[in-house]
């Protein structure tokens, strides 16, 4: 079965056919990760609960923690204004980066400096 066509409407994709998708910890905030996903990877993560992204080194489907255990159980998925960009709320178990960091923004703070 297809992503819904009403939504598969809204969203602005790459020419890859990609969203990128923001994902957040639903009860802290926290920004965990960005991945991307297309209208099957969408479909898949609204229609089981389980995160489920477009890997484009790998190119193929992968769900977040069907082989680490380092699962995201989605909690809500919205679409911004532009159609453009998802942000999916996780309950996030363990890492969430591949790394094994809890999130692939902790490691490279970047300093900020003004004129």
């Amino acid at each position: 079965m297809p992503l819904d066509p009403v939504i598969a409407a809204r969203l602005k994709r790459t020419a890859d056919g990609l969203v990128p998708a923001v994902v957040q910890q639903y009860d802290t905030g926290e920004v965990l990760m960005l991945a991307w996903m297309d209208d099957e990877a969408l479909h898949r993560t609204l229609t089981t609960g389980r995160a489920t992204y477009w890997s484009r080194s790998r190119r193929s489907y992968w769900v977040k923690g069907e082989t680490s255990g380092h699962a995201q159980h989605v909690k809500s998925v919205a679409l911004d204004c532009d159609g453009d960009t998802l942000l999916v709320k996780v309950d996030q178990v363990g890492a969430a980066c591949h790394t094994g960091d809890r999130t692939c923004f902790d490691a490279d703070e970047l300093t900020v400096t003004r004129a």
